[in-house]
């Protein structure tokens, strides 16, 4: 009997679609025809112990038990799918061929092994286990990924990375909240001090944001804009361009700071006669936007409708769990696999039937144009997250729900419509020597934005509003004589970067390159994706609220005094992204065979003994927390699971 073990039950229920029938459905699994069987996980069925596991004494929070570093590691069984564990380990014992079916990725292998590792079978069979590798839930590719599977053991170096990952975020977690909440605790704060390789880094963020605000110092700068009038009395503005002698009087962002000098541009060149000295005309595509993960869903979903990262996860997981109107949501990924372009006529019928406000854009889609999104290169664990052929009577859905499946839907839809085209046109011209540029776009065919434009419309940040003047420039040509008619200095305020929201809080950690200036670090952070994962960002979030380290006011996302003072209490290096980069290196290293478990293990248990003396040395930092705080240890048990993020 082939047992198969996928990582979740609706994976498991699409493979059982592909095989013999008819089915006899079980508690926790499917019989087929053949007598093989295909049952699930539920995400993780196993977790690393407690630290009383390991000792009942480590129960009770103390700095003498601290380093925490077990010498052996231990798994539990997590209570609330306990059963589902017992399902599978019987059914495991029973198999004569194992195949892992876990989802392509590190954790997804790690998670099948585990419960394969722990479930008491002989070496053996452990050894003699299959892999099997699908990354699209298309029946037809599912039946291809059958037919090639490959030995389970030539993934043992994804799995150990993961199971590297999994132990030393526990290790990193679990000590240092542990002696940050006491040494808090000592200086009369209540609660716990979570600390994480990924969320203490993200507040970090937020703090320095916070702190760069709160120190900034406006200053006014000037710009001199001139209306020309054309021989033909067709007028324009154009901006004044500072030449390089006007570096000494400018900031580094080119903006002039001296008055006196914008008020000499001024008064030199209102009156006088200039002429033109270069037109630019371009046409450009803007080419439709990819699908969404659900990192980039949840950043349009907080601009479009205030939803926070977790309640934009919570919507999803109902439309692809309860409604079936979505693919699997917790994707990283926004291209899709060549074998659902055929997808697309039934695809975009239920669209229809499901969202009548998109009757108009289906009709109008173009379901011969292929967009770059169909790539199976570019296809990993999951692929972008899109609509299913299932339809259902809107009045079913809930407001919020509504709105992001025609959010989904409508990205969709872009596929199928042509690029958005555009002109861009430029004039400089010169005025008694001083250089006078005049831009403008124009649109010459929506293209694929015609689906968002009245979506847009009345939003005062509307991008296309902005850059798009209605009244386009006059046609002149190099050479034509201008007469500057009137002229205007301009003094505005420098202003101080803005608070996070969620969406900008979310784009952050995706794109968390950008605020390190190590060109080494930056490298490894662009090519490992930020910090966290799309499963884990908007948990991350949330737990952060949690603490009482960040609070929102409107849609501003700001550190709490307890945050604020946390982040000023710690070490630089565990504020800031530098180590989960490091990390992150090493941890591809091991998938790639370049480096072994102990050598990325043993320095990291070495370098937190010595993490935890450097925060000991200078607890007298905490004081700050003093009177900060409330319900102490609450449910400190399920607290020193917070390691893992």
């Amino acid at each position: 009997m082939i047992v198969y073990i996928a990582e979740k039950p609706s994976v498991g229920r699409a493979v059982a679609e592909v095989l013999p029938k008819p089915h006899q459905k079980g508690d926790g699994f499917i019989k087929v025809a053949n007598g093989d069987v295909v049952t699930w996980c539920i995400g993780h069925l196993l977790e690393q112990a407690e630290p009383e596991a390991y000792d009942p004494a480590y129960k009770k929070w103390r700095k003498d038990h601290l380093p925490i570093i077990p010498a052996e590691w231990k798994h539990q069984i997590k209570r609330e799918t306990s059963k589902q564990y017992t399902t599978v380990k019987k059914l495991l014992k029973e198999a004569s061929v194992i195949v892992n079916m876990g989802d392509p990725d590190r954790v997804g292998q790690l998670l099948v092994d585990e419960v394969i590792n722990h479930a008491g079978i002989s070496k053996a069979k452990r050894e003699a286990a299959k892999r099997c590798l699908v990354n699209d839930m298309n029946p037809a590719a599912i039946k291809k990924a059958l037919t090639d599977l490959r030995p389970n053991t030539d993934f043992i170096p994804l799995a150990t990375s993961a199971l590297a990952r999994a132990r030393a975020d526990w290790l990193y977690g679990i000590n240092m909240t542990r002696l940050c909440t006491l040494l808090g605790q000592e200086v009369g704060y209540q609660g716990v001090l979570s600390i994480g390789r990924v969320q203490t880094p993200v507040l970090g963020l937020v703090v320095q944001r916070d702190q760069e605000i709160a120190r900034f110092i406006a200053k006014p700068f000037y710009e001199v804009f001139v209306t020309l009038e054309t021989v033909g009395k067709q007028r324009f503005q154009a901006k004044w361009q500072p030449s390089a002698a006007c570096e000494p009087y400018q900031d580094e962002e080119g903006r002039v700071l001296l008055k006196k000098l914008a008020e000499t541009v001024l008064q030199k060149v209102v009156g006088q006669t200039g002429q033109v000295k270069a037109v630019k005309r371009e046409q450009k595509k803007q080419y439709v936007p990819l699908p969404y993960s659900l990192s980039t869903l949840q950043i349009d979903a907080s601009k479009r409708f205030n939803l926070n990262a977790q309640k934009t996860l919570d919507i999803c997981q109902q439309l692809y769990e309860r409604h079936k109107l979505i693919t699997y949501p917790r994707s990283d990924c926004r291209y899709l696999p060549t074998g659902h372009y055929a997808e697309r006529n039934a695809v975009t019928s239920a669209i229809r039937k499901t969202a009548v406000v998109l009757d108009k854009a289906v009709a109008e889609a173009d379901l011969s144009l292929k967009s770059k999104a169909w790539n199976d290169s570019e296809v990993g664990a999951h692929h972008a997250i899109i609509p299913t052929s299932t339809s259902m009577d809107a009045s079913r859905l809930s407001r919020e729900e509504l709105q992001i499946y025609e959010l989904i839907a409508r990205q969709y839809l872009m596929q199928f419509y042509p690029p958005f085209v555009y002109a861009e046109h430029q004039i400089d011209s010169e005025v008694a020597g001083g250089l006078f540029i005049a831009k403008q776009k124009s649109v010459i065919a929506q293209g694929w934005k015609a689906l968002i434009t009245s979506v847009r419309a009345g939003d005062k940040n509307n991008e296309q509003d902005a850059d798009f003047a209605p009244n386009p420039l006059p046609d002149v040509k190099q050479g034509d004589v201008l007469h500057c008619v009137d002229g205007q200095l301009a003094e505005k305020q420098t202003s101080p970067p803005k608070h996070f929201t969620d969406a900008t809080l979310l784009a952050a950690m995706t794109g968390i390159a950008r605020y390190v200036t190590d060109p080494e670090i930056k490298k490894i952070l662009r090519e490992t994706d930020g910090l966290g994962t799309e499963a884990t960002r908007a948990g991350i979030i949330e737990l952060l609220f949690k603490r009482q380290f960040l609070t929102k006011q409107g849609k501003e996302i700001r550190a709490t005094e307890i945050g604020k003072k946390l982040i000023n209490s710690l070490p630089e290096r565990m504020v800031v992204p530098d180590m989960t980069a490091h990390w992150e290196a090493q941890l591809e290293a091991i998938c790639e065979k370049r480096l072994r478990y102990n050598d990325f293990m043993l320095p990291l248990a070495q370098g937190l003994k010595a993490l935890l003396g450097e925060v000991d040395a200078q607890k007298q930092h905490f004081a700050g927390l003093n009177g900060l705080g409330k319900n102490p240890f609450q449910k400190r048990k399920r607290l020193t699971k917070r390691g893992q993020s």
